[in-house]
């Protein structure tokens, strides 16, 4: 019979390529190691899982491994041996042969962290080519999706391989704190300015909050037509103003146009009605373009994109970050209208303390304020007194847990259309976990969509009603 197989050397060469990412040596001198120093075991826990070993008779050994751990029992050979006895795996794992070689071939113990480390980054590589070839195969086979569909599946694949990679960071001794601490003392000890986040414009604002603070989670709440999705604007456009960083702005309620039509009828002091409209008069056209000009080339990016889950606002995030920049402030209108994928609805507010916790790792991870918009319960409409309370804030308490600033913004004049205080916002602070609480007044000016500083002694208040 005539040999027409491929040659031995295509042959090597193919199988070669079609051989996933591994480093079994790796993989043996982490369960090596774990049976020689029980201690090691710490330093590996947050590096590996039993999935990331190509093996799988080095999976169930670290299993088991895991098992005894978790149980404080002593790892070795024997009792390794024992462990997988008690599963039925020992044939399956080579018997306690196999094991005996493990710690005898293992180089060094010292290095255990190094050697989970590879065997991390080996795993890692496998998923990206099996999710490469999902990629290739829905781009082959779109069943009807759209490209874009297509691109945000794998982007969302991609970011739940670089979720899981292992986290850093970990208990970090008081020496190293004291000098963090100090040097930031330090830092604002010699700034002449009080303020020591960002401005938020707002004179009265700034003396309570000294400006938004980095990794902050700042909600700002309200009942409808109270005024707060202009007052979150208001708060990006001093950011934009006063930053040369990014600011991003998540509005899954608005489209982007409608908001930067806001902004210039802010910034130009222009009638939104006549914005909107087009029905700009002579005198107004200048001030329009000097609200363009002012935001023109400026480092502001919204994000109209509806329904967006936290997942999604986190991989999008990180991209902006990859081609602009640290970013000053990320602004979301509102949260309750994020969405967890895969979620049944069945519990709404676990739902919305999932995506308040979410807020909070954000602001965490890129070390920037987030103010994040929320809805007030109905109840308060009930109440004489229809001053937000931390309590009205809607389906979860998680918010209140999560949140480091909580403001509340409330115009009387919309219950009491007679008052005599008509135009005056009150900015109520519920909650400020590293400042006081109370309020402030502002001025607001709708027609303007804008709040500004009350100008001293213009208006004379009874605190005490």
């Amino acid at each position: 019979m005539n040999d027409i197989s491929a040659p031995e050397q295509y042959d090597l060469q193919t199988a070669a390529l079609k051989v996933p990412p591994h480093s079994i040596e790796a993989e043996q001198a982490v369960l090596g190691g774990l049976m020689l120093d029980n201690n090691a075991w710490e330093r590996v826990l947050d590096q590996v899982s039993d999935g990331d070993f190509y093996r799988h008779d080095h999976r169930l050994i670290f299993r088991a491994i895991a098992k005894l751990a978790d149980q404080n029992s002593p790892i070795d050979v024997v009792t390794l041996a024992e462990q997988l006895d008690k599963e039925g795996q020992t044939s399956q794992v080579g018997g306690l042969g196999y094991l005996g070689e493990l710690a005898k071939n293992t180089p060094s113990v010292a290095n255990i962290k190094a050697y989970a480390q590879i065997v991390r980054q080996r795993a890692t590589l496998r998923q990206l080519i099996g999710i490469s070839t999902e990629i290739a195969d829905s781009a082959f086979n779109p069943e009807g999706r759209t490209a874009e569909e297509i691109l945000d599946e794998a982007e969302r694949q991609i970011f739940q391989i670089a979720e899981a990679r292992p986290k850093t960071g970990g208990p970090v001794g008081v020496n190293e704190l004291l000098t963090k601490a100090i040097d930031r003392i330090d830092t604002l000890f010699n700034t002449d300015a009080a303020i020591t986040g960002i401005s938020t414009g707002y004179a009265d604002l700034d003396e309570k909050t000294s400006g938004l603070q980095p990794s902050d989670l700042i909600i700002v709440a309200g009942r409808p037509s109270m005024g707060k999705t202009t007052f979150a604007m208001n708060l990006v456009e001093n950011a934009v103003l006063r930053s040369d960083k990014a600011v991003l702005v998540y509005s899954l309620e608005m489209p982007g146009e409608s908001l930067i039509m806001r902004m210039l009828s802010s910034l130009g002091r222009i009638d939104q009605t006549k914005v909107r409209s087009g029905q700009l008069e002579d005198d107004d056209w200048p001030r329009l373009t000097s609200a363009v000009n002012l935001l023109n080339d400026r480092k502001l990016f919204i994000d109209d994109t509806a329904g967006i889950s936290p997942s999604e606002m986190r991989a999008r995030t990180r991209r902006l970050v990859r081609e602009h920049g640290d970013i000053a402030l990320i602004m979301i209108d509102y949260l309750q209208l994020m969405q967890i994928p895969g979620s049944s609805g069945d519990s709404r507010t676990n739902e919305i303390s999932e995506i308040s916790r979410s807020l909070k790792a954000l602001a965490k991870e890129f070390n920037c304020p987030v103010v994040a918009l929320s809805q007030l319960n109905r109840s308060l409409e009930q109440r004489p007194n229809k001053r937000p309370v931390n309590s009205d804030l809607r389906e979860s308490g998680a918010i209140e847990q999560d949140a480091d600033v909580i403001m509340f913004v409330y115009r009387d004049e919309v219950y009491h259309p007679e008052t005599e205080h008509k135009g005056i916002a009150e900015i109520i602070i519920g909650k400020q976990r590293n400042g006081p609480i109370g309020f402030i007044r502002l001025a607001f000016i709708g027609k303007y969509t804008r709040f500004e500083n009350l100008a001293p002694g213009s208006y004379n208040f009874d605190d005490d009603e």
